[in-house]
């Protein structure tokens, strides 16, 4: 069966997978672009002129495999979107998915098809609904768990996630929303490996066993 991953997740060392205070220009709130640095200085991000090693081998497997893509409402867009007709996303009329995205909201509306592949569907629907719908959509690929770190939070708390990607970043952010509050126990459910990169994030990889 293809597997539901979460890839290149990225939290601050006190565990916070955004900052506090999102709006339509600030999608990660206080936090800005801290959490997801270590990518865009890679090759696969920004092109020959990035870095190689351990950070650009994981920022590679982003997209790998993958058929469709989990999100919650907050990684769609900041709170009250769903009141904007307008509203499309942050990533503008390429969104860089080129897959099905299924958004979980409580205020569905009807498809939003757009350029290079994407389509966001959006439903209210449980964790494991949404991963059967996911799967159905994927044909057969992976299913990315996108996040925020609370759906991400949610799928690992019900075991559906089959592998996670979670890179620790050096930095702390005091506030906003934590990846791992209400997962006690998670360890004895996941084997869990540590990769040190020279710039200072640990690539944390969970398998499920």
């Amino acid at each position: 069966m293809a597997l539901a991953r979460v890839q290149n997740f990225s939290i601050s060392l006190d565990g916070f997978g955004t900052g506090e205070g999102l709006t339509a220009d600030a999608p990660f709130g206080h936090a800005g672009e801290r959490l997801h640095e270590w990518m865009f200085a890679t090759r696969w991000w920004s092109g020959p002129g990035g870095s190689g090693g351990v950070d650009d081998l994981f920022a590679r497997q982003f997209d790998a495999g993958i058929g469709a893509e989990i999100m919650g409402a907050g990684k769609y867009g900041p709170a009250g979107w769903h009141e904007d007709p307008d509203w499309k996303g942050w990533w503008g009329p390429n969104p860089p998915f080129h897959t099905p995205v299924l958004v979980l909201t409580h205020h569905p509306r009807p498809p939003l098809e757009m350029e290079g592949g994407t389509t966001f569907r959006f439903l209210d629907a449980s964790p494991a609904e949404a991963l059967e719908a996911a799967r159905e959509a994927a044909q057969g690929k992976d299913v990315r768990i996108g996040g925020g770190p609370t759906v991400v939070r949610d799928f690992l708390a019900a075991r559906l996630v089959d592998h996670a990607h979670i890179a620790v970043v050096p930095i702390l952010l005091g506030r906003g929303v934590r990846l791992w509050d209400g997962l006690e126990g998670l360890e004895s459910d996941y084997r869990i490996e540590t990769i040190p990169s020279p710039g200072g994030v640990t690539h944390l990889t969970l398998t499920r066993v």
